[in-house]
């Protein structure tokens, strides 16, 4: 089974989606299953992960009720807040649904770098990990400390770096990202996308090779069994389309991909960490 572990939908209209320019030409307009699926066929994935878009429960309702109407959704990674007092009664409820196999807060867009710590956050960490329930780091590259001390306070959190944690491609700037990822990667029940990379490289002139030094450095900290694929779709298309996310990946790894690497890159570690039936 071929697993595409980031992408997304949202509609426009639903006007939660503080992050979007209203005049962006590519990102403004509704992205929905039936826009998606033509580009699985054609590239032949089976199954998509569908990662929140929006800080909002409301959010998180609409994508499971896509995930209801589609089979080839596999899961969803919702949003709910960490850092309210009735997060344990939300986390109760939404864990009883069957396609709800994750959470994100969008800790990139937060103005407090160090929010993951603020303390009624970190009890939230706990209840999650307590349950082994996978979370998503949706960081860059200045957010690593904060996660790497989060992952101090809460070391059975199993958890996944989005986009590698969003190094600056585009400057090929590999410090200090380089080496905060080998402290993250230390920590065995951490995952890491690669994902969202051609969208931090020039999105006009980008090549693999650009993003060759950044993929090679994680996989070679995380191994095969921690890394998977996704695309990142729609937000990918900033740069290019679906299929050149996936070209870009195999022309870098092709020559390190025997069959068990493979399977592990595009789906068994996502299977693995989502859970995924």
């Amino acid at each position: 089974m071929i697993i595409d572990s980031h992408q997304h939908f949202w509609r426009v209209s639903r006007g939660d989606y503080d992050w979007m320019n209203p005049n962006d030409p590519v990102l403004a307009r509704d992205y929905l299953p039936e826009d998606l699926r033509p580009i699985l066929s054609k590239c032949r994935i089976d199954k998509t992960v569908v990662v929140q878009a929006a800080a909002t429960s409301a959010e998180t309702d609409f994508l499971l009720e896509l995930a209801c109407d589609h089979d080839f959704i596999a899961g969803v990674v919702g949003w709910l807040d960490l850092d309210c007092e009735d997060f344990p009664d939300q986390f109760v409820r939404y864990r009883s649904h069957p396609k709800f196999v994750g959470i994100r807060p969008m800790l990139q867009d937060l103005a407090d770098d160090a929010w993951i710590l603020r303390p009624r956050v970190v009890e939230s960490l706990r209840l999650i990990a307590s349950t082994d329930f996978p979370f998503d780091f949706l960081v860059y590259t200045r957010h690593l400390p904060h996660v790497l001390r989060a992952l101090e306070l809460v070391p059975n959190l199993r958890a996944v770096i989005d986009h590698i944690a969003k190094p600056d491609i585009k400057a090929h700037q590999m410090e200090p990202w380089k080496r905060l990822m080998s402290e993250v990667a230390a920590h065995q029940n951490l995952y890491a996308k690669l994902s969202g990379m051609i969208t931090e490289a020039d999105h006009e002139n980008w090549s693999a090779d650009d993003l060759r030094p950044y993929i090679e450095h994680v996989v070679d900290i995380f191994g095969w069994n921690r890394v998977m694929f996704g695309s990142d779709w729609p937000v990918c298309r900033l740069a290019g389309e679906y299929d050149q996310v996936i070209d870009s990946l195999r022309q870098v790894l092709g020559p390190r991909l025997d069959k068990q690497a493979e399977q592990a890159l595009f789906g068994g570690s996502a299977q693995r960490f989502y859970k995924l039936g």
